[in-house]
């Protein structure tokens, strides 16, 4: 497997992953952090205000993260984050027949907590901002959504085309939300999606979160483990 994109050296390496290990290029290899926003990560933030935070589940996540970005980029793979949020006017929340509109946590806590608003995820608000135990580093790719998917309305496919990446490892939250959406879209655009399991944390009971990593060992792609990436980034 030889990386095309000029300048760059083929770098194959094989991850310990479910449901068998998985050969992947790191010149070719992207670490894709959905939404680790205040509003999602964050005591005070949106999801917090709305379904409570479980600090035991997504601080480990955070350091997951802490441990995980600076190793893969020693290791000369791409860092692009996902960045939720909706202009201030809701222009590109959805019209009056959209389902996002009614969906959405964030459109309705708008309407009901207009006091909160700084908590969510408007642009240029704190629950907006990338949690500081994590922020982007020069060099690293930011895309902006306005949907649960990465893919929907943004630049992220022609991005990482660009770049010549065709595997991604997820991390972030929600893993059954905007995780799963993100990943199983890349899996439709032949990207190969790798879910790495302990970087993530879900909403909701925890069938969901189990649901989407048996579709993903199953069906759809691949799941690793923190340590196993490590190992191999490291060697």
């Amino acid at each position: 497997m030889k990386a095309s994109h000029p300048g760059s050296e083929s770098n194959v390496v094989t991850v310990p992953a479910r449901p068998q290990a998985v050969e992947i290029d790191l010149a070719r290899t992207a670490v894709v952090v959905v939404d680790m926003q205040n509003a999602y990560a964050s005591k005070g933030g949106m999801l917090d205000l709305g379904t409570g935070i479980d600090e035991a589940r997504i601080r480990p996540v955070i350091e997951a993260h802490q441990r995980l970005l600076p190793a893969a980029r020693a290791a000369g793979v791409k860092v692009v984050y996902l960045q939720f949020g909706y202009k201030p006017d809701l222009s590109d929340a959805g019209g009056p027949q959209s389902p996002n509109i009614r969906k959405q946590m964030a459109i309705r806590m708008i309407k009901e907590r207009p006091a909160d608003r700084d908590k969510l995820i408007i642009q240029g608000t704190w629950g907006w901002q990338i949690i500081d135990p994590i922020k982007p580093e020069p060099g690293d790719l930011v895309v902006q959504k306005a949907r649960y998917s990465g893919f929907a309305g943004t630049t992220l496919e022609n991005q990482l085309n660009g770049l010549d990446i065709r595997h991604l490892l997820f991390t972030g939250v929600a893993t059954n939300v905007c995780v799963e959406s993100t990943a199983r879209e890349a899996y439709f655009r032949e990207f190969w999606p790798i879910l790495v399991e302990d970087a993530m944390d879900h909403t909701g009971p925890d069938f969901v979160r189990q649901a989407t990593l048996y579709n993903f060992e199953s069906k759809l792609g691949w799941v690793t483990r923190t340590d196993d990436l490590l190992r191999v980034l490291k060697g």
